[in-house]
């Protein structure tokens, strides 16, 4: 387990002790010498570093079983005469080495072109580097005589990044990140900003702004849209039952078979009977009289034969108490 960024060479002795061999290609592919490791040595600029640095040398440390992986770092004087600017100064570049997995020893000021004193110097057995021909200092390839002389071992360049590409995104982006560094605090002559550029830049940092916050309040607006939207199906869907079962109780009260026609015929069935009682019967008993005679009230008058004297009234009036009497 690592635990300690790799050693720069000028800092710690060389590691190979037994005495330093010629190898082949195929030699180093079947593990020989088995009395120590097979030296590889990649180098370059290593500005920005980036997944494409690490898989290079990735494959520089896996060429061989037993390898140990050298990377020389070109200084800042020898890349601004050969190459052109960096972004990131020599120091930043060896610690960025000193951190990868892959580095066991960082060689910095580097040579453009490899030496055989360098080499000797660093018991380096191969170079490995990706096979584009890489012409400068007045040559067309400064690997040219590493190849010759069998120490070169190819690795594969990774599409689609380098530092190349990457400062292009920042300058073609130039704005957005000029605008964002004004925004964390950065002044306008650090960023080497005109003052008209630096008010252009907050102005629209201030658009930007109230565009977040206009977005922010429609994702609210939204969102509180949404749950209105899910309550008001719910009360929607709770009245629609509550409508259902009010409809099914008024039906079975006032529908057709409802309970409120049952109740209203049996009142209007009372009703009739009260209105029209039953008539009594015909054959009712009846108390027994004489059928030679029907009663006549006393104060009708026998008109047919008036009294002719008085002698003969109280007569007729002492004869009907007397009928009276056998009456009761």
């Amino acid at each position: 387990t690592l635990t300690a960024p790799a050693p720069f060479a000028d800092e710690t002795s060389c590691q190979c002790q037994a005495p330093h061999e010629k190898l082949t290609i195929a030699q180093a592919r079947l593990g020989t010498p088995v009395d120590r490791p097979v030296r590889v040595y990649a180098d370059g600029i290593f500005d920005l570093f980036h997944a494409g640095h690490a898989r290079a040398l990735m494959q520089a440390k896996t060429l061989f079983p037993n390898c140990y992986l050298l990377v020389g770092v070109c200084s800042d004087d020898l890349t601004h005469k050969f190459k052109g600017f960096t972004v990131m100064n020599e120091t930043e570049r060896y610690e960025a080495l000193r951190h990868c997995r892959y580095v066991d020893e960082v060689i910095r000021d580097a040579p453009w072109t490899l030496t055989p004193e360098f080499l000797e110097k660093h018991k380096i057995d191969f170079v490995a580097h990706d096979d584009i021909p890489y012409s400068s200092a007045g040559s067309d390839d400064v690997y040219k005589h590493i190849k010759e002389a069998g120490m070169f071992v190819p690795t594969q360049r990774t599409e689609g990044i380098s530092t190349s590409d990457i400062i292009t995104r920042i300058v073609r982006d130039y704005d957005v990140y000029a605008r964002r560094n004004l925004q964390r605090g950065y002044t306008a002559k650090e960023l080497n900003v005109s003052f008209i550029n630096e008010k252009r830049y907050r102005f629209q940092n201030q658009v930007d702004k109230m565009k977040e916050k206009v977005k922010n309040v429609e994702e609210k607006s939204k969102e509180f849209v949404y749950k209105v939207e899910e309550k008001s199906h719910d009360l929607i869907q709770k009245w629609e039952e509550k409508s259902r079962e009010f409809i099914g109780n008024f039906l079975e009260l006032f529908g057709p078979d409802g309970a409120w026609k049952q109740m209203f015929q049996e009142r209007s069935g009372r009703m009739l009977q009260a209105f029209s009682p039953r008539q009594s019967p015909n054959s009712s008993p009846t108390r027994g009289r004489s059928p030679s005679r029907s009663p006549s009230p006393p104060w009708v008058i026998n008109k047919t034969s008036p009294p002719s004297s008085p002698k003969a009234a109280s007569a007729s009036l002492s004869s009907m108490s007397e009928g009276d009497e056998d009456e009761k």
